[in-house]
């Protein structure tokens, strides 16, 4: 297996750090030779300096494509920290259907990774709101920076295990037999939902329109606090007043909420 010098994981993670924000510290060294070491093998380099050389020099994107995508982790499943989406259907949603006065309702998932977060968030909207749905503009945006996982996100499709939590009038209403194994969401689901490829690190977000509602759970956990808060200002200027934004159940805003307000662990508000 190729080994990897300090001078070389210094170089790689302060790139990977740079331009995406992930924190790969020195006890992640293992990590990072036990996913690339196969993309050295088929690349036939005999070091990571030249690895590091091929992604600085490649202009296709195709190189850092793979190496984000084999140094992320997307451990996801439906339904994670499920108090978050009673909370958001029980008090954020019916409060946002009073407020909201163009029926323009705009949702992030940041970070979505492999979709599950998005397609749970597009099924509770449906649900909530009902017939009123047809006068309401309420897709949802769902960026990750992994091209990897948004392609898996788009086909909408799941095996038996991963949708086995989901409530089964969600599985009768929202989802189609592909087989034994396979489930489909179905179109009025899947168009409900905007996969775009975003890096969050990115100096300027480029909406238009504020949000109403972003959920970024356990995406922060690899950023130093530096790079955590510059993302949450963005977040905070990336929103409307009265917007609620949701992270992970082991994250926490640091330096106070820095401009958001605390509503109960991981869920915070704006003005």
């Amino acid at each position: 297996m190729t080994t990897i010098t300090e001078n070389e994981f210094a170089k790689l993670s302060k790139y990977i750090k740079d331009n995406y924000g992930i924190n790969l510290k020195e006890e992640k060294k293992m990590l990072v030779i036990g996913r690339l070491h196969n993309v050295l093998a088929e690349l036939k380099f005999k070091s990571f300096s030249e690895y590091y050389d091929y992604i600085i020099l490649d202009k296709s994107g195709k190189a850092v494509n793979t190496l984000i995508n084999k140094i992320t982790t997307n451990h996801t499943y439906f339904m994670r920290e499920k108090n978050h989406f009673i909370y958001l259907k029980e008090k954020v949603l019916p409060y946002l259907m009073k407020s909201v006065k163009d029926r323009d309702l705009r949702i992030w998932s940041a970070g979505c990774s492999s979709g599950e977060e998005a397609y749970t968030l597009a099924m509770i909207l449906d649900e909530f709101f009902k017939e009123e749905k047809l006068w309401w503009d309420k897709k949802i945006l769902a960026t990750d920076i992994s091209e990897k996982v948004l392609s898996i996100a788009r086909t909408g499709i799941y095996n038996k295990q991963q949708v086995s939590q989901l409530p089964e009038t969600w599985k009768r209403d929202y989802l189609r037999n592909c087989n034994e194994e396979k489930y489909e969401f179905t179109d009025k689901i899947k168009n409900e939902i905007i996969y775009r490829k975003f890096n969050l690190m990115d100096s300027v977000f480029p909406f238009k329109k504020k949000f109403h509602v972003i959920f970024c759970r356990n995406v922060m956990i690899y950023f130093d606090n530096n790079t955590k808060n510059e993302l949450v200002r963005k977040f905070y200027n990336s929103m409307e007043d009265g917007g609620y934004l949701f992270i992970g159940h082991s994250e926490s805003l640091n330096g106070g909420t820095m401009g958001f307000n605390y509503v109960m662990p991981s869920v915070y508000r704006k003005g």
